[in-house]
């Protein structure tokens, strides 16, 4: 039986892409040059990758140092933004999480800068439903090596991770997690054996 459920966030939790694509966008706009068009749609199918990569991706025709300067700017600008105003929950998920919290012990790990994770559980008062997190930002370290490191510190025997990403899929066989897909995310892991059309459907399991 599992002890504990570790949750990626974008593409699991919530979706925040249309409020961070409004603060990508006006971020861009301060560089005459950029001419690349940010759309909510492109970064979902960027989400799950180092904010580096996705940065250069979704701005292709700029120079690596100007994408990575408005990703920087992006990162900071849409914590206050989002706690304000909030991503969009999946179906059931606040109600969903309380249940879950009855038997078991509830974390996030995600690749995001400071502050990101923190202004989800401000914007919808998740505090007391997580016992931890970890991410690039405080750490320093790629989602497998934060995965682990949750595990450790809360000396986790038999831990699972949910996610929607091929990248969280990866990175859950390198911690030594298994893996239940999030089918209704942002991205796509075929073959996988254990998958969710909802939120909700974790409590089947």
């Amino acid at each position: 039986m599992w002890d504990g459920i570790i949750f990626d966030l974008d593409g699991t939790l919530w979706d925040a892409t249309d409020g961070a694509a409004e603060v990508w966008k006006e971020e861009a706009r301060k560089f005459g040059d950029v001419k690349d068009i940010i759309t909510a749609d492109k970064l979902k199918a960027l989400y799950g990758l180092p904010l580096e990569e996705i940065a250069v991706r979704l701005l292709p025709g700029a120079e690596e140092e100007t994408a990575l300067a408005i990703m920087r700017e992006s990162v900071i600008k849409q914590c206050p933004y989002l706690e304000k105003d909030g991503g969009i929950l999946y179906p059931g998920l606040i109600d969903t999480l309380k249940e879950l919290k009855k038997k078991y012990k509830l974390f996030i790990v995600s690749n995001c800068e400071e502050g990101y994770i923190q202004c989800f559980l401000n914007a919808h008062k998740l505090w007391d439903i997580f016992t931890d997190f970890e991410y690039p930002g405080r750490s320093g370290q790629l989602k497998a090596e934060n995965i682990k490191s949750v595990v450790a510190r809360n000396a986790l025997q038999n831990p699972v991770y949910v996610g929607d990403t091929l990248g969280d899929f990866t990175a859950a066989g390198k911690a030594g997690v298994p893996f239940i897909y999030a089918r209704y995310g942002f991205g796509e892991v075929k073959d996988c054996d254990r998958e969710i059309d909802s939120f909700a459907e974790l409590l089947n399991f």
